[in-house]
């Protein structure tokens, strides 16, 4: 067991964290911009849509997420609409995080993150569940992925 007078606090800026998931959400958009998803063969086939032929939940993201870089909300919701609806929830959890290591990083005290409720976590499960067995309903074309291939 370590001493607790030998255990110092981490030498990484507060602000590292969000800013190394900024950078890397800003590179999967350069990537998504310069090889777009919809193209035949660009990306590898979902390997649980390979195995089963199904659409998982995921499935049709990053053609959204592409679809979002490009400006274009109405392609974006038809490939994924769970992917659309929850990207302001994790954009705004982000900034909450950014924020707080601002504060952190100037020697102010963080602000107060709201924890997320296990109440709103069974609730996002049973969300996303349902999500799934709903787009693998035939005659339920509004939310498949519209993968071909």
């Amino acid at each position: 067991m370590v001493p607790a007078a030998s255990v110092s606090r981490s030498s990484w800026s507060p602000l590292a964290g969000p800013v190394v998931v900024g950078a890397a959400a800003g590179a999967l958009a350069v990537c998504l911009l310069i090889r777009d998803p919809a193209v035949p063969g660009a990306y590898p086939l979902c390997p649980f849509r390979a195995i089963t032929g199904w659409d998982c939940p995921g499935c049709g993201a990053l053609r959204a997420l592409a679809d979002l870089c490009r400006g274009d909300l109405a392609g974006a919701i038809d490939r994924n609409l769970l992917v659309v609806a929850m990207l302001p929830y994790l954009l705004w959890r982000w900034g909450i995080w950014a924020w707080s290591g601002w504060q952190e990083s100037r020697g102010q005290p963080p602000p107060r993150i709201p924890q997320a409720s296990t109440t709103l976590i069974v609730l996002l499960c049973i969300v996303v569940l349902a999500f799934w067995v709903v787009r693998n309903i035939p005659g339920v074309p509004v939310l498949a992925s519209t993968v071909t291939g």
